[in-house]
């Protein structure tokens, strides 16, 4: 059984394209597209940031009526990607549609983070320990 501790994400977006074209641009992510999932509302779309199999924390983007995006301004919650140097995905940032909001940043001896906020208005953090 895999023993992480959060074993899945969810980040809900207005547009998938516009949103995997963020990702993609920062993180040089490729998803993988797939269908709502068992009961799940028929408009309801989903990308994947990994194979669902992926034994880590794995996620997707969500796109279905009823769920509210972020607003760049309050977190209902916040993903962190790691990075080998967060200052190399910040740099895509703002290029890609989003918002540094706070750039890299030392949290002392568990490395660094840099907060950031996507073209839907989500915030996410990026994190290294370089």
């Amino acid at each position: 059984m895999n023993e992480n501790i959060i074993c899945w994400f969810e980040i809900y977006v207005k547009d998938m394209e516009r949103a995997k074209k963020f990702y993609h641009a920062v993180l040089g992510t490729n998803f993988i597209d797939s269908g709502a999932p068992g009961d799940s509302p028929e408009e309801m779309k989903m990308s994947f940031f990994s194979p669902m199999e992926n034994q880590g924390v794995s996620g997707a983007l969500i796109e279905m009526a009823g769920t509210k995006e972020g607003d760049g301004n309050c977190v209902n919650t916040m993903v962190y990607f790691p990075c080998k140097d967060a200052s190399v995905e910040e740099s895509r940032v703002k290029e890609a549609g989003g918002i540094v909001s706070r750039p890299k940043f030392s949290i002392g001896e568990f490395g660094f983070c840099s907060i950031c906020v996507d073209t839907e208005g989500n915030p996410f953090g990026l994190f290294s320990m370089e």
